[in-house]
């Protein structure tokens, strides 16, 4: 089920957006201080290209660093990132087969708001380690 999930994700929402992380990603990486940035973006972008099976839980170390990251983010990239999940949410949610795909991009909404101090792993093993924080995808 998560294939087949996967799969109409990828072809209705999955690679827009994950072209949109990547556009942003590379921008960020221009300047040496946007790299860590630059890698959140890359590194969500895979996670919106194939999520279904995966979640994302909180990194043990995250601290005031990341939530001062995560406000700039939040006004550079993160706003524009997560209307693009929930335009796309809202157009998928009114076809009946696209209700999951929808529900899916409004749960990568707070990943995409502040994606510092978190980490994207599979759902078994956030299970396996009790770490499951945010909704599984």
């Amino acid at each position: 089920m998560r294939l087949l999930l996967n799969l109409l994700w990828l072809v209705l929402s999955g690679l827009w957006m994950f072209l949109a992380y990547m556009i942003v990603g590379v921008l960020w990486c221009i300047t040496v201080i946007g790299i860590p940035f630059g890698l959140a973006s890359f590194r969500i972008g895979l996670f919106a290209l194939w999520p279904f099976g995966r979640t994302v839980v909180k990194k043990p170390g995250a601290g005031l660093g990341s939530g001062i990251g995560n406000v700039f983010w939040f006004i550079l990239s993160g706003l524009w990132l997560a209307i693009g999940h929930a335009v796309s949410g809202v157009l998928l949610c009114i076809t009946i087969v696209g209700i999951p795909l929808g529900l899916a991009n409004f749960k990568l909404i707070p990943i995409s708001l502040f994606p510092l101090g978190k980490d994207i792993v599979s759902i078994s093993s956030a299970q396996g380690a009790g770490a499951l924080v945010g909704p599984a995808v």
